[in-house]
């Protein structure tokens, strides 16, 4: 799934894998969350059953009044104005609202699929059930025989430079050498890819894996004599990246090392993980004599070490929703089910807790919102546009998060035959709130939102 912005703002998936050194690739609430502190549409915890009524009556009365202002936000337009969204429009709808004011709207209550718009509830979701200081951990176990375990949490930021501080920190707590290193993945049980992904060199189709280096993906060089090296300065060159780029024509290119089949995906990033995190030993001077290979952690072994991720989840939203990255946000949407219902994450579970947080904390259900996973690859998801919109009230207060151009704050979504934004615009009086899902041959989006900038500048 392509994430295109405005004007070619974001990605799918950074251009880089390093989230630190490179560019830096790849934020309506009520009184009482604001005054705990927590983040919009929900209470401590991230869940208020007791608020369930409430949410439900808000979504019919402003169910109601998108119905009352169809005639009234037609008249603010301009003949020439409505004949030109009428002539964009083939299937699809929209919303524009300010100020707590209809000002234009188009099949509210419609469900279409959203892409990559979806997102905000992934988002939203996280920030609740997971709290925006959560931290994802990787727990690093030895045996008494000398082995090394790394079992991985979730991490969706375990990039070349996290693994490089765990390495680092193994070694000030004085460990000089292992034999086998072994790479855990059972903390994720997924019976399948993520839907709507595809068996492609595509990063955007990288899976998702509770021990995942580098988003599943390897960034490599291809010379004219055919070897392959790293083609980034941080992550060193390790043997899969040959196996990887076998046959590949010279030059640099970044791949899904998932590319594969589902069980074969499993054993891949494991090893990729393994033979990352036994370059970087070595490079501290840590030996390893023995193999690299997938076997779950003991029983009843305690932790050498347990790192804590450099980014919490408020600060993975910047990455999330200005690259629109499938990999972060799927690996959030799998963790809200794992902190909800117990390990391992399932799609089944991620599915379960973030419709139970958005009917729980915004009234919305199966006639709002569908989620098949949580980044909007599949088309199997679905939303309305009055619940996306619903979403971007919550969101607001973390809206910059989003690409800006032109005093537009929006987050694009594509497939073939789907193209979608929602945001805001910026107005003296706040943030005017912006949906446009459409779903059909034609990529007319840029044109539904100018016209509908011409509004708000208008009102």
């Amino acid at each position: 799934m392509h994430g295109r912005s405005v004007r070619g703002l974001g990605s799918c998936q950074p251009p880089e894998t390093n989230l630190f050194y490179h560019t830096f690739f790849m934020q309506t609430t009520t009184n009482l969350d604001r005054a705990h502190g927590n983040p919009p549409g929900c209470r401590r915890h991230g869940i208020d059953r007791s608020g369930r009524c409430c949410q439900v009556l808000a979504v019919f009365v402003l169910s109601f009044l998108f119905f009352c202002s169809q005639s009234a936000a037609a008249g603010r337009f301009q003949t020439g104005e409505a004949d030109v969204l009428a002539g964009l429009v083939d299937h699809g709808g929209y919303l524009l609202v300010a100020e707590g004011r209809v000002l234009a709207a188009r099949e509210p209550e419609t469900l279409l699929v959203p892409a990559s718009t979806l997102k905000f509830a992934t988002a939203l979701a996280a920030l609740a059930i997971l709290g925006p200081e959560y931290r994802f951990e990787t727990r690093i176990v030895a045996d008494q025989a000398g082995n090394l375990f790394i079992q991985g949490g979730g991490d969706p930021l375990l990039v070349s430079e996290e693994v490089a501080a765990i390495a680092a920190a193994l070694r000030q707590r004085g460990l000089a050498s292992v034999g086998s290193l072994f790479v855990d993945g059972s903390f994720f049980a997924l019976d399948g890819p993520t839907s709507g992904s595809s068996a492609t060199d595509n990063p955007y189709d990288a899976q998702n894996g509770a021990l995942a280096v580098n988003f599943n993906t390897v960034h490599v060089e291809v010379g004219e004599n055919g070897r392959v090296r790293s083609a980034e300065p941080q992550t060193p060159t390790v043997g899969l990246m040959a196996e990887l780029a076998d046959g590949m024509r010279p030059g640099v290119h970044r791949l899904n090392i998932t590319r594969s089949g589902a069980q074969a995906n499993d054993r891949t990033m494991l090893l990729y993980a393994g033979q990352l995190f036994r370059a970087f030993l070595e490079k501290e001077g840590i030996t390893v004599t023995g193999s690299v290979e997938p076997r779950p952690v003991p029983a009843g072994l305690e932790p050498l070490y347990l790192h804590r991720s450099s980014r919490t989840v408020a600060e993975l939203l910047e990455p999330l929703m200005l690259y629109s990255n499938n990999f972060i946000a799927n690996q959030l949407f799998l963790a809200c089910g794992a902190k909800l219902f117990g390990a391992p994450a399932t799609w089944d579970k991620g599915r379960r807790a973030v419709s139970g947080f958005v009917a729980d904390s915004y009234g919305l259900g199966e006639a709002d919102i569908q989620m098949e996973e949580g980044s909007g690859l599949s088309r199997a998801n679905r939303i309305t546009p009055a619940a996306l919109l619903r979403l971007l009230e919550a969101y607001e207060p973390y809206a910059a998060t989003l690409p800006e151009e032109d005093g537009m704050l929006l987050k694009s979504g594509t497939l073939t035959g789907v193209y979608c934004y929602a945001g805001y615009f910026r107005r003296p009086a706040g943030l005017a709130k912006i949906v446009v899902l459409l779903n059909q041959k034609r990529n007319t989006r840029d044109q539904v939102v100018a016209a509908l900038g011409k509004l708000v500048v208008a009102d």
